[in-house]
């Protein structure tokens, strides 16, 4: 909110006067009645590691994340230009394998990954796109710079806490809302039908929402995207294949399906193909997919890019397959498969922060300046035991937000997701994209699983007075990659 020097950013002038304006309670109410309205909602998330309180309203925290919009189109162009090398590569790897005979990434690490899928093998997909919905996920560090911390290219979430937390910000705060020029979100749900109708050759496709149920963490926003795009929220028992075609059951009659935007994971996506004792996919679905009767988005083995052992490589594929500079840069990383790696990082482990190579929502992280002795020493064998399952970074000094605690307005640790859209015609990014917020003092894991919570994310031009927040969003929206 305030330079070094104690005074007050462009971008917060208004936000500082109207917490000025406010009482301590009135702000507090405001965001009580933030989190009584994602109750209402239904907007929960799940902890699948705490038994006895498995379901949870996000945090939502009143004080908006603000950045200047000169700030984010550099973020934008970043992140598109980013996409475009992971699709890149990801057709690479699928087809003719030539980051892998350049030298650049070692077989071992794409062939015997996880997450690489044979059956993606010389699957030609539309426009090369695999991951047509990404999340990108930044932090702004001491220096002032932005880092790319991961890539999210599988199933990501949290666009509906992005979209209800702009509705709850105009709702709350309709007077300080209405003083800024602030970029739209409001259309995304319209942008990703869009991006899906493009992603297919099929005029007026039939295009659904995959869910694996109700219980799954993340089922309300699967529901909220079918609404809002105006189609159909499935389980894997309402559909089925008939002569390499998938059919919708439904009180019309059977229906094609021409596009699914699938929320399970690769490996329950097709018992057939996958895992026999799956029961949320759908029998023979690989098979009409690889017949080009169906789009899947995201792609499966979209997985093996956004690993983070092959996370140091993106900078390589950015020069690799565009021939360009990365805009928005890496953190450093240590592969411990490699042993000069895991020497180093087995002698700095006080200082480093460990994570799995295949671990999302915060789990299975070692903060080692947070950690106790014996953490550091469960990490040290688990290392030594698997070293090929983690990656190291040094920590980060992260930026922080004013964010509305027990003892008032105190600075929290935060990090950033961009959603990209990306279809064979377009790269599409959403302006700021949703902010997590570390609410424990200290913390620098923004996971809601592990206790974070979220802000609205103002996109703000100050040089202008003539648009306002849906134009802009609309301008941003429409952006090509050659425009990026």
């Amino acid at each position: 909110m305030r330079y070094t020097d104690g005074s007050i950013r462009p971008t917060y002038k208004e936000v500082v006067e109207w917490i000025e304006s406010q009482s301590a309670d009135k702000v507090v109410a405001l965001n009580h009645e933030a989190t009584e309205s994602f109750y209402k909602k239904g907007i929960t998330f799940t902890v699948y590691t705490d038994a006895s309180n498995t379901e949870r309203v996000i945090p939502f925290d009143i004080i908006p994340r603000i950045i200047e919009l000169k700030e984010w189109r550099v973020m934008e162009a970043g992140c598109a230009q980013r996409i475009r090398a992971l699709n890149a590569f990801l057709h690479d790897i699928y087809h003719k394998q030539d980051i892998i005979r350049a030298g650049i990434i070692p077989a071992a690490q794409i062939l015997a990954n996880d997450c690489f899928q044979p059956w993606m093998l010389n699957v030609d997909l539309p426009g090369h796109i695999y991951a047509h919905i990404s999340g990108i996920d930044l932090v702004r560090h001491g220096d002032g710079m932005y880092y790319v911390l991961e890539d999210n290219l599988r199933t990501p979430s949290g666009v509906s806490y992005m979209l209800e937390g702009r509705s709850i910000s105009q709702q709350l705060m309709p007077g300080l809302f209405a003083k800024n020029n602030i970029l739209g979100v409001e259309q995304y749900p319209a942008l990703l039908k869009q991006t899906l109708i493009e992603s297919t050759h099929v005029e007026d496709p039939m295009i659904v929402v995959l869910t694996p149920g109700r219980f799954n963490s993340a089922y309300y926003e699967h529901a909220f995207l079918a609404r809002e795009m105006g189609v159909p929220l499935v389980s894997g028992q309402d559909l089925f294949v008939d002569g390499a075609e998938v059919f919708l059951n439904s009180v019309a009659g059977k229906q094609k399906v021409d596009v699914i935007y699938r929320r399970l994971d690769d490996p329950f996506l097709d018992s057939l193909a996958f895992r026999p004792d799956s029961m949320l996919g759908v029998s023979g679905l690989m098979s009409a997919y690889r017949a080009g009767n169906v789009t899947l988005a995201n792609a499966p083995g979209t997985g093996v890019a956004d690993d983070k052992s092959v996370y140091p490589f993106v900078t390589d594929m950015i020069d690799f397959y565009l021939g360009e500079k990365p805009i928005l840069h890496n953190v450093p990383t240590w592969q411990c498969r490699k042993p000069d790696d895991l020497k180093y990082v087995l002698s700095h482990l006080p200082e480093l922060v460990v994570k799995e190579a295949q671990g999302s929502g915060g789990y299975g992280m070692l903060i080692g300046p947070k950690a106790s002795k014996a953490q550091l020493e469960e990490f040290r064998r688990k290392l030594i035991a698997e070293p090929d399952a983690y990656i190291a970074q040094p920590t980060l000094a992260l930026s922080v937000c004013p964010t509305l605690v027990e003892e008032g307005v105190a600075p929290r640790h935060i990090d950033l997701r961009p959603f990209v859209l990306s279809s064979p015609t377009q790269v599409r990014t959403t302006p700021g994209g949703l902010t997590r917020v570390a609410l424990t003092a200290g913390s620098l894991v923004v996971n809601s699983s592990q206790g974070g919570g979220i802000k609205d994310t103002w996109v703000i031009d100050l040089d202008s007075d003539t648009h306002t927040g849906a134009d802009l969003g609309k301008e941003t929206a429409t952006l090509t990659g050659a425009d990026v």
